[in-house]
């Protein structure tokens, strides 16, 4: 059952080195639109089962492809690397997200905190190839010199180097950081002071850099990474009053509701169901609230920290129409691929309620804890306002799957991706069968007429991308990317993974779960209720040796006992920032 990469990756390269001559030869080359959403779970727009207003998105499903067992690293970096070099992220520099690094992978081969020069990025194969290539938002893939989006491959970029930022005005969102690095093309910028807002921002950058190169002929890579949805929750108020009252029913309601609007749209199968025991979990910052318990100003508040995210995301999918509206204005909506898809599953954390921040976040924001608004939440997602929302609301946001962003359960690594690809995607189309997020590169490379690299680029070594082209499916010409036989090795921060066609071997160690290995059928049972790995014990068997022959060819460092992910990262902020 053990296969290496290296096999998987000559299998592939020799296949696409045929296809990318026929593409060559062919039609116009197609640009290529990847929309990437932060911290947003499975369930959050309309096409998958949410109430909130994402036309723009729903609209993408209807003229595309909806995949809804695709799955990504369950944090920020680690997926965006994969995403950008389809290379595991343990080879490619982000074998864990930084601000969460354990003590003992500092300073190890693959843990460089960046993307490293083992690896060469979409952007730059895309370019050598002629194609102009342009990116806007979040990057977190480095925010030194060398390490920037200007210098992996793109033309003209605008990009935050953090993790996240203040949405109105350019200050951290954290402690872990003294300051927010943000570049265009080779240069530290500064943001606009006025009329600012990150998802506007994004959009009209991309817009501007698109039409600066429009008449040359010449196909594009758009890549727009916006904030939304990760904290600070924050949006212009007219789309958080918009959703007054939605949430006045609180956080089981609403994880009720999603899952059977899920049943309704065929997303899952009409038998299952949530797990009743969900974060009634010992450790505090990841357990659910009981909505009946809170006092009525609780509730009050708890409602509109759920209507600024709701807000955000909504924003969010006004400037996706934005953006999608200009290309159809530019006549080139019709030979543009568009991918839309989200980094991980949603966060749970509250950062102001560590003591080890609390005094950060009163001395940058106005207003941040419940008793900081007197019982007026008007403002809330406003200037000089924190907002988060706490692991009741993320636990609607990741249905059916249960846990959020670092678990390496469904709800952190299960979510949505939507192809539009006219011409080549049927319409309103859905595949249920497992896709990675690493299989996106070879695809892409496919679909411009580009051969995928193989051991070498340029003259220097690097590791081949060895991911599977989704193009057979997106055809309609096959059910699955990844049968039986195209397993995936995962794991990010403790918790780890083995994908093997319909089934999942998976792991979490305290405090996240028990350390024992769990084997579930996530095709018919996505909110993993039902162990199986008793029942199975040659598939466990067989699923935790690819596991350990992957960790080796990776070169995996284990976290050490007792590490916490939420406690690593005050280490790691006194580390980098000195306080």
């Amino acid at each position: 059952m053990v296969r290496f990469n290296s096999l998987i990756s000559a299998l592939c390269g020799v296949a696409l080195s045929v296809t990318a001559l026929q593409a060559m030869a062919g039609t116009e080359r197609p640009n290529i639109l990847i929309l990437i959403a932060d911290d947003m779970g499975f369930s959050d727009v309309g096409a998958f089962g949410s109430e909130i207003d994402t036309p723009s998105i729903d609209r993408l499903a209807d003229q595309g492809m909806l995949f809804t067992n695709f799955h990504v690293g369950a944090s920020c970096s680690p997926t965006r690397t994969m995403l950008i070099s389809g290379v595991d992220n343990h080879l490619a520099g982000l074998g864990n997200m930084l601000e969460i690094q354990a003590d003992n992978q500092f300073g190890k081969p693959g843990y460089e905190g960046h993307l490293n020069d083992k690896v060469v990025a979409l952007p730059r194969l895309l370019r050598d190839a002629g194609y102009h290539t342009y990116m806007t938002g979040k990057w977190h893939l480095g925010h030194e010199p060398g390490t920037i989006a200007y210098d992996r491959g793109f033309e003209r970029s605008f990009m935050l180097g953090e993790s996240g930022a203040d949405n109105w005005v350019e200050q951290p969102y954290a402690p872990f950081y003294d300051r927010v690095h943000y570049y265009e093309d080779d240069k530290l910028v500064s943001l606009p002071t006025e009329d600012y807002f990150s998802s506007d921002f994004y959009t009209q950058k991309m817009i501007d850099y698109i039409d600066s190169n429009l008449g040359d002929g010449k196909p594009f890579l758009a890549w727009v990474g916006y904030q939304a949805v990760h904290y600070p929750h924050q949006a212009p108020k007219s789309f958080i009053d918009k959703y007054d009252g939605v949430y006045d029913d609180g956080f089981e309601e609403l994880r009720v509701s999603r899952l059977e609007k899920q049943k309704e749209l065929g997303l899952i199968s009409p038998d299952v169901e949530l797990d009743p025991e969900f974060a009634k979990t010992s450790y505090e910052p990841w357990r659910m609230p009981d909505w009946e318990v809170l006092s009525d100003e609780e509730k009050a508040f708890n409602a509109r920290r759920m209507q600024t995210y709701a807000g955000m995301l909504d924003n969010m999918d006004v400037n996706i129409g934005r953006l999608l509206q200009h290309l159809e204005d530019k006549g080139i909506a019709d030979n543009t691929i568009v991918i839309f898809m989200a980094d991980n599953g949603p966060d749970p954390n509250q950062l102001p309620l560590s003591e080890a921040y609390q005094d950060w976040y009163k001395a940058n924001y106005d207003k941040v804890y419940f008793e900081d608004f007197e019982g007026d939440y008007s403002d809330m997602g406003q200037k000089g306002v924190y907002a988060d929302y706490g692991p009741g609301w993320a636990a609607a946001a990741a249905v059916p799957g249960s846990y959020f962003k670092t678990f390496s359960t469904e709800g952190g690594l299960r979510v949505p991706l939507i192809v539009r690809f006219p011409g080549v995607v049927e319409p309103g189309t859905q595949v249920d069968k497992f896709a990675f997020v690493r299989d996106i590169v070879p695809t892409l490379l496919e679909v411009a007429g580009v051969e995928t690299p193989g051991d070498t680029y340029d003259g220097r070594e690097i590791h081949a991308p060895d991911g599977i082209s989704m193009m057979p499916v997106l055809k309609g010409e096959a059910e699955t990317v990844r049968g039986d036989d195209n397993p995936v090795g995962y794991e990010l921060a403790g918790s780890s993974a083995v994908f093997q066609g319909r089934f999942k071997l998976m792991q979490n160690l305290d405090p996240k779960g028990t350390g024992d290995w769990e084997l579930y059928d996530i095709e018919a049972d996505p909110s993993e209720l039902h162990d199986l790995a008793g029942q199975m014990p040659e598939r466990v068997a067989e699923m935790r040796a690819f596991f350990a022959a992957y960790a080796k060819e990776v070169n995996l460092v284990p976290v050490p006992e007792g590490y916490n992910p939420l406690e690593q990262t005050v280490i790691n902020a006194k580390r980098n920032t000195g306080h």
